[in-house]
C-alpha cells in the first residue's frame, strides 16, 4: 500500500481500508479513554474498588462507562471531522448495548457483572455501523468539524 498516496487523498480501496482501520483505533483508543475516566470518577465517587463496583454497582458502573465512552468517542469524532448524524450513530452503538444490558440484568435475566459484555458488545456495534456507512468511515479525517 502506498502511504503517500494515502496521505494525499487517494480513494482506492487500500486508502479506504487504512482510513477505515484508523477511525477504529482510533475510536477503541478514545472509548478507553473515556472507560478509564468515567471509572475513576465512579469509583472516587461511590468509594469502591473496582471489583466491588462490579459486583455490587454494576448498572450503575456501565451507566458511567456508557456515558464516558460516548462523550469521548464523540469528541474526538467533532474533531476528527464527522458530522453530526456519524456522531450520532456512533453514540447509539455505545448506548443501546448499555440499555440492552441494563435491562436485562435489572429483569433478572442475566446476573453478575456485566461490563465486560458491554465493552464486547459496542465494539461490535462500532464496527456494524462502520460497515453500514463505509464511504464515511472510509475517507481521509479533516481536522476541523463539518
Amino acid at each position: 500500500m502506498n502511504i503517500s498516496a494515502i496521505h494525499r487523498g487517494h480513494t482506492g480501496r487500500g486508502a479506504r481500508n487504512f482510513h477505515s482501520l484508523r477511525h477504529l483505533v482510533e475510536m477503541t483508543l478514545a472509548m478507553m479513554v473515556g472507560m478509564v475516566a468515567s471509572a475513576a470518577v465512579f469509583l472516587a465517587t461511590v468509594g469502591v474498588t473496582v471489583d466491588e463496583a462490579l459486583r455490587r454497582h454494576a448498572v450503575l458502573f456501565v451507566l458511567a462507562q456508557a456515558f464516558g465512552m460516548t462523550v469521548a468517542m464523540v469528541v474526538w469524532m467533532r474533531h476528527r471531522g464527522h458530522g453530526r448524524r456519524s456522531c450520532s450513530e456512533m453514540a447509539a452503538a455505545m448506548v443501546v448495548p448499555a440499555l440492552v444490558l441494563i435491562a436485562l440484568r435489572t429483569l433478572d435475566v442475566i446476573s453478575g457483572p456485566i461490563c465486560g459484555v458491554y465493552c464486547m458488545t459496542t465494539l461490535a456495534a462500532m464496527i456494524l455501523v462502520m460497515l453500514a456507512r463505509p464511504g464515511e468511515y472510509g475517507r481521509p479525517a479533516t481536522p476541523f468539524p463539518r
